[in-house]
């Protein structure tokens, strides 16, 4: 499997190569993405992701400057090369302060919510499509593969109709209908499969014709190594939304932790270059019917597998944690939580009393800031809770049980007073 860029190349990118994660001395060609883990480190049990180098010195003095609006195009130098005209408008989402947030959550403090549905497929997964479809049309790519059953399938099959490249999206059978058809309107060719196959077929599609995969193909998850690049963005936004300022914590509904990492990468990469520091504590949020990051982290090692229970939060539980998410807590001295669905909903239910509406399981980050709050945890200064999808997205839930009401104004008031207590 050989990915080789074109010669035609956005020209604004200063990614220079690869750099292992599980040796940082080891570094590789920026062309091919490494697709299967760093090759000198990995083993069959555990292969370690990469991350980006760039040329630092050459960024503009200005680069840290920028309004945050949307299209994450506009910090092109910093991410890694962007095919023309993909871009839809993901990023430049909205910071939404949330005071009554705060005091649900019983802290006292500035809390604001990161709304990233407001991204064009409705999550945060367009920015690292953008990142990671860029790479197969630079590269020459037939096609786009990726296995998901929620918003990361969603964007990348948007993102490969934007490139008019075909997208083969392996899907967990019983998916959620509203999901079927919006990556049908997209054109994507889909494939049912039990969950545990998904990922070994696809890799079939990726070695044997040659399709960019645009999510993990390795046993143990690296994904592609672009996609978290995008993330970035959202640190530098926060950034210049507090009015220059860096917010003390950010809690982040987590999976495999691409968002996690992408993000420590965005406040990583404000104190390097511009020396805006020190960087926020990153809390991990997890839902309790998995939890691997946290495991992991308790049992000081890289990757842990853990058995899955069911739950609501279904776009974020899974049954190993990425090694990124590790480095990402760790390094900025941040936490990781278990949250259960009681946690979680009423989360969901406090963020719509701010006008919000939030897909179940990215309201998890809102769950752990009152979890860390109750367990006495406090921040010298803003923060921050990514609210990372749509609340359309949770069409199967069931709907709020409504009272019966008979065609009368005395009925209607009666109801009014009974079962919302107003008084009309």
């Amino acid at each position: 499997m050989s990915y080789l860029p074109r010669a035609t190349r956005p020209a604004p990118s200063l990614a220079v190569a690869q750099r292992s994660l599980g040796d940082p001395s080891l570094r590789y060609p920026l062309w091919p993405p490494l697709l299967e883990g760093c090759p000198q480190t990995s083993t069959a049990d555990l292969q370690y992701p990469l991350v980006l180098e760039y040329d630092y010195a050459a960024a503009p003095p200005d680069f840290f400057g920028r309004d945050p609006f949307a299209g994450i195009w506009r910090w092109a130098e910093l991410l890694p090369p962007l095919a023309p005209g993909l871009s839809m408008g993901e990023g430049g989402t909205p910071l939404v302060a949330a005071p009554h947030l705060a005091e649900w959550a019983g802290f006292d403090g500035e809390v604001y919510i990161k709304d990233e549905s407001r991204n064009p497929t409705g999550s945060h997964k367009d920015r690292l499509n953008l990142c990671a479809v860029s790479s197969a049309v630079l590269s020459g790519a037939p096609g786009i593969a990726v296995a998901s059953s929620g918003n990361h399938g969603a964007a990348a099959a948007a993102y490969a109709a934007r490139a008019g490249l075909p997208c083969v999206l392996f899907i967990t059978e019983g998916t959620e209908p509203h999901l079927l058809r919006m990556v049908a309107a997209y054109g994507a060719a889909i494939v049912p499969l039990p969950r545990p196959l998904r990922r070994v077929l696809m890799a079939e599609l990726v070695h044997r014709a040659g399709y960019m995969p645009v999510s993990s193909i390795t046993a143990t998850h690296t994904g592609h190594p672009f996609g978290p690049e995008g993330y970035k963005t959202i640190a530098w936004e926060l950034y210049r939304q507090l009015g220059d300022r860096l917010p003390a914590a950010v809690f982040v509904p987590t999976a495999y932790a691409e968002l996690l990492y992408g993000v420590w990468l965005g406040f990583k990469d404000l104190q390097r270059v511009a020396g805006v520091g020190p960087p926020p504590q990153l809390i991990a949020c997890e839902p309790a019917a998995g939890a691997p990051l946290r495991a992991a982290l308790a049992a000081g090692r890289p990757v842990v597998q853990v058995d899955e229970a069911p739950t609501a939060a279904y776009s974020i539980v899974v049954g190993a944690n990425s090694y990124r998410g590790v480095l990402a807590v760790q390094e900025s001295e941040g936490e990781a939580l278990a949250l259960t669905d009681t946690e979680i909903a009423a989360a969901q239910t406090a963020l719509g009393r701010e006008g919000l509406w939030a897909e179940f399981s990215g309201a998890a980050g809102a769950a752990g800031l009152r979890q860390a709050a109750a367990a006495g945890l406090r921040f010298d200064g803003p923060v921050v809770c990514l609210m990372t999808s749509s609340g359309f997205k949770d069409q199967g839930l069931p709907a709020p049980t409504l009272p019966p009401v008979a065609p009368t104004w005395e009925a209607v008031k009666r109801t009014l007073h009974e079962v919302y207590n107003l008084s009309v």
